[in-house]
């Protein structure tokens, strides 16, 4: 029994031996002349030749899969800004003449009804030392306003006023002295907007550097010429001088509709409510070449009219009034097109100087004599 089992286990290893030299056969059989290293080192096999070319076809769509990613980073990078490039400069806003002309005008005022003794009412205002010589209340403004303004120093402005001046007497009687012109230094705090020069600042403050000088008047212009060249005066045979006097009557009067004189598509309301009773055309210009009109021209023709009118109001009293219009032709028949904002000029015909009527100030104006300053000695 021994012996057999002796000899099956002498069997079995020498099975063992001999599969494990059939595996090396086959492993030597299968060797191939590509599988030997080539002249560089590297093991070339069928394996890794093929894991070469999957990564090489990767590769190539990557890259076909990035173009429009790389070509949008090109196109962004060539359209941002150049890195020297200067950024524009804003620029200030220019101040403001607003609030120191506001405070000029009130000044003024206050200045002319103060007199002796009340010397304080003008300490919101200007705060030097003075003493004014008029009796108060002799004058006043019942009207002014800003003609000029302009700024000398940065916060510091020069502005001249214009105030309607009438005198009153010790029985209270009243004259009108007329219009009268006053310059005054006004120093402004503040932000640009109020005329100052403090942009962090949000409240504005002003203060005069002296009582009001009284100047001329500013230079006076005459107009240019007028582009209404024919007159038509006020026949009333002119079918142009019809409509305008028709059209006005209804616009200031009321007594009819508009649209009866109005071209298709204009907008205009006529004043509510009526100022006026009655109206009466009292000449009219216009630019067309001709002397007479009796008929009117073909459809579409434009004529520019001045008409000059004599308005009389609810009380009776008539008021002098021009209004410059646009008529237009249609249905052989002229129609209003526009009330014009201004009446034309002609191009070729500037302003020019004019001789101005200056105003003599009276004998009461407002004197003030400084008060003399505290010596030093």
């Amino acid at each position: 029994m021994k012996r057999q089992r002796r000899q099956r286990k002498a069997d079995k290893k020498k099975q063992f031996v001999e599969a494990e030299v059939w595996d090396e056969e086959v492993e030597e059989h299968q060797e191939s002349p590509t599988d030997q290293p080539d002249e560089t080192g590297w093991k070339a096999s069928t394996a890794h030749m093929s894991g070469i070319s999957r990564l090489a076809r990767v590769g190539a769509w990557a890259l076909v899969a990035s173009g429009p990613a790389l070509g949008m980073l090109a196109f962004l990078s060539a359209s941002g800004p150049a890195q020297g490039a200067t950024k524009p400069v804003v620029a200030a806003a220019p101040a403001s003449s607003v609030g120191p002309a506001g405070f000029a005008e009130l000044f003024v005022a206050a200045y002319l009804q103060a007199g002796q003794g009340t010397e304080r009412d003008l300490a919101p205002y200007y705060s030097g030392s003075f003493a004014l010589a008029v009796k108060p209340g002799t004058r006043e403004a019942t009207q002014s306003t800003v003609l000029a303004s302009r700024e000398v120093q940065p916060g510091y402005w020069s502005i001249t006023v214009a105030a309607d001046v009438t005198a009153h007497d010790d029985k209270g009687k009243a004259k009108r002295l007329g219009v009268q012109y006053f310059r005054v230094g006004i120093q402004a705090t503040g932000p640009a907007s109020a005329g100052g020069t403090d942009k962090a600042a949000s409240d504005a403050g002003y203060a005069a550097t002296s009582l009001p000088a009284q100047v001329a008047a500013p230079a006076s212009v005459k107009p240019g010429g007028l582009a209404y060249e024919t007159d038509r005066g006020s026949s009333s045979a002119d079918p142009s001088v019809e409509t305008a006097r028709g059209f006005l009557a209804a616009y200031l009067t009321g007594s009819t509709e508009l649209d009866r004189y109005t071209s298709p598509g204009t907008r205009l309301q006529p004043i509510s409510p009526a100022p006026y009773a009655a109206l009466k055309v009292t000449g009219v210009q216009d630019d067309s070449s001709g002397s007479g009109q009796q008929k009117v021209p073909a459809d579409g023709t434009v004529l520019h009219q001045l008409v000059q009118v004599d308005a009389t109001d609810q009380a009776g009293s008539p008021v002098s009034l021009s209004y410059a219009l646009t008529l237009k032709s249609r249905a052989g028949r002229w129609e209003v097109a526009s009330v014009d904002d201004a009446p034309a000029i002609r191009a070729s015909s500037p302003p020019s100087a004019a001789p101005h009527t200056t105003t003599t100030p009276s004998p009461d104006a407002a004197t003030a004599t400084p008060s003399p300053s505290p010596s030093n000695s």
